[in-house]
């Protein structure tokens, strides 16, 4: 939730409006624990953002690990990186405004070069993707030549330009079961290269990168949040390997997803994943029990309804996604690819 000082102006004649965006608001995020008083604390945002992007042209996409205000509130088209990167390519408006990390939105931008695609609020502190440079895929190619790189796409635009396929963590298994090379080089989340390992059965190469969020979570911390024992438990592909070993399913936040939509009426649920998506599920499955995680990701939460309501409103240079073009052309292989899965 925001509160700041400096909101929206909104106009007399538009209180009776304001009104229903905040019963809208109270509606979705009610069961989130949100009060009415709340959602009228960013209701003027919600309802300034909405008006903003249709009169500009604009959609709005946000990952699912953005906070439920932006997620309910002002978001087009909610989903995993891949989704969102298969949808980026689908809209027919040529502005798009995506709450995200930077690097997903240098995906949105590498398959779309005609659009115009802002973020809210940039920085460059996402442990994984600042594991490794596309001067380090080159030395790795070198060192193992023949094996194809697959990429994660938790990656900037320059390791992407140096890889032959990209995943995500929807797709990975699939893409490395795919390829007839037994030996393959995966990069950066070294815990998910060594998931997918055991997984396939295949020879990979691993690089010491991986997400705080997901790595931070050991044995003794789950333990703790494992509250009942009919709990069904589901570790994305990020966590390390002696959490997969423990838990009932490992994927992705897309197989998440799925499961969630076949779950049974009161099954106990605990994803172990960014918190934002079990949020998320909450609204979305309400039958559903889903327990709370409580693992953050700070770069994820940079994005707020004030500083997505300035970057429509007036955006400067600093929410603008550009990529060098030769850059793009080589990346735009990498992404291409993994949108054939």
């Amino acid at each position: 939730m925001v509160v700041v000082e400096d909101t929206p102006e909104i106009r007399s004649e538009e209180f009776g409006l304001l009104e229903e965006e905040v019963d809208r608001l109270f509606t979705k995020l009610n069961p989130l624990g949100w009060t009415k008083t709340a959602c009228e604390s960013i209701a003027p945002f919600t309802y300034k953002i909405n008006q903003l992007k249709k009169e500009k042209g604009f959609k709005i996409l946000a990952h699912s690990y953005q906070t439920a205000d932006i997620v309910f509130g002002i978001a087009d088209i909610v989903g995993d990186s891949l989704a969102l990167a298969r949808k980026a390519t689908e809209i027919k408006e040529k502005r798009i405004l995506f709450c995200g990390v930077d690097f997903m939105a240098e995906s949105v931008k590498i398959l779309n070069p005609e659009k115009l695609v802002l973020v809210p609020a940039r920085g460059r502190d996402c442990t994984l993707a600042d594991s490794i440079t596309g001067e380090d895929v080159r030395k790795l190619k070198e060192e193992y030549p023949g094996a194809p790189v697959v990429c994660y796409v938790n990656t900037n635009a320059d390791v992407k330009a140096e890889s032959d396929i990209c995943c995500t963590s929807a797709n990975a298994r699939k893409i490395i079961d795919s390829l007839e090379e037994d030996t393959i080089i995966f990069i950066p989340d070294e815990n998910m290269g060594n998931n997918l390992a055991k997984i396939t059965g295949k020879k990979i190469i691993t690089w010491p990168g991986s997400c705080r969020t997901h790595n931070a979570l050991t044995i003794k911390r789950l333990e703790k949040l494992i509250l009942d024992d009919n709990t069904k438990t589901f570790a994305h592909f990020e966590c390390r390997p002696e959490i997969i070993e423990s838990v009932d399913f490992v994927g992705g936040t897309g197989d998440m997803h799925r499961y969630s939509t076949n779950a049974p009426k009161d099954e106990k649920v605990l994803f172990l994943t960014e918190q934002g998506f079990i949020d998320r599920m909450k609204v979305e499955y309400p039958d559903v029990q889903f327990e709370d995680s409580k693992m953050i990701c700070i770069s994820m939460k940079r994005n707020d309804l004030f500083s997505t309501w300035k970057a429509l409103e007036k955006p400067t240079d600093d929410n603008v996604i550009e990529l060098d073009e030769e850059i793009r052309k080589k990346a735009f292989r990498a992404v291409n690819n993994m949108l054939k899965y």
